[in-house]
């Protein structure tokens, strides 16, 4: 309910005088929340949104637009962490799939010809992929608004819905031998590259374990972890009759990735954190 008022002027003779204030109460009847599916992000995710819109009066609304500002970040150029995934949306009158909105989707979104029955509901389904602008530390947010304007609606309705990075480890690994090529009895190294992506280290606590069987079987082997000699039983398992080898669950860290933000363009850059294992061994 939103209060409104009004006063009149009197003009006579060069005199001015005023009435009175009348006050009403204007009882809007169309409410709406927005929703995503999940309380976290990280880069390149798609997020999935939800915007429902209830009539409870007994007229019916249509040809309505909802415009979503994708996330924007005011700056001297506004910079949108979110980018709308095509084809994504999906619109529902009263749980019925309806023809999928006319839609702009360069920022901001609009989505126009919504209607909604008088005692009706309207369902708006999308997603947003996460993008180069979207902070990823470990205190980043996203705060995405839509509006709900058009014939009808006395004061637009915004609906907001804020999302945070997921603070978590995010591991990638890599694998590369030298030399690639060797003569019987030759010496053979494989590299193991782990890459942490996330905002927060692997710990020892985390159990991350590397697994791989060499065949050829390597006898002997030396192992090295970020520069530092390894022990069998200690920090790994291997057997020189199988070929198997395993790191010992608590023995691999990573440290956590660092961001950087270009301040001409805004765009962040991941730095990810990196931890090295080597294996040496005699074919």
């Amino acid at each position: 309910m939103a209060s409104f008022y009004n006063q009149a002027t009197l003009s006579y003779n060069g005199n001015t005088t005023t009435s009175n204030i009348t006050t009403g109460e204007l009882l809007e009847v169309l409410s709406a929340t927005k929703t995503a599916l999940r309380d976290h992000y990280t880069s390149n995710e798609n997020v999935t949104y939800i915007i429902s819109i209830i009539n409870s009066g007994n007229t019916a609304f249509t040809g309505l637009t909802v415009s979503d500002d994708l996330g924007a970040i005011p700056s001297d150029t506004v910079r949108y962490p979110l980018t709308f995934v095509p084809n994504s949306i999906r619109y529902y009158v009263n749980g019925s799939l309806q023809t999928t909105p006319v839609t702009e989707a360069a920022p901001p979104l609009t989505m126009t010809g919504i209607n909604i029955p008088a005692g009706g509901n309207a369902t708006l389904i999308y997603q947003a992929t996460v993008n180069q602008y979207a902070p990823l530390d470990t205190n980043g947010t996203i705060t995405n608004t839509a509006t709900i304007s058009g014939t009808g609606i006395t004061n637009d309705i915004l609906v907001s819905e804020t999302i945070s990075t997921e603070n978590t480890a995010l591991l990638t690994i890599s694998k590369s031998l030298s030399p690639t090529t060797v003569t019987e009895n030759g010496q053979i190294t494989y590299t193991f590259i782990i890459q942490n992506l996330g905002n927060t280290a692997a710990a020892s606590s985390d159990n991350v374990t590397i697994t791989d069987t060499f065949n050829p079987i390597l006898n002997p082997i030396t192992v090295s972890f970020n520069g530092n000699t390894w022990n069998t039983g200690t920090n790994y398992t291997y057997s020189d009759v199988t070929g198997a080898f395993a790191t010992i669950p608590g023995q691999i860290t990573v440290p956590a990735a660092t961001y950087t933000q270009d301040p001409t363009t805004g765009a962040w850059t991941v730095h990810p954190g990196v931890s090295t294992l080597t294996v040496t061994g005699t074919i």
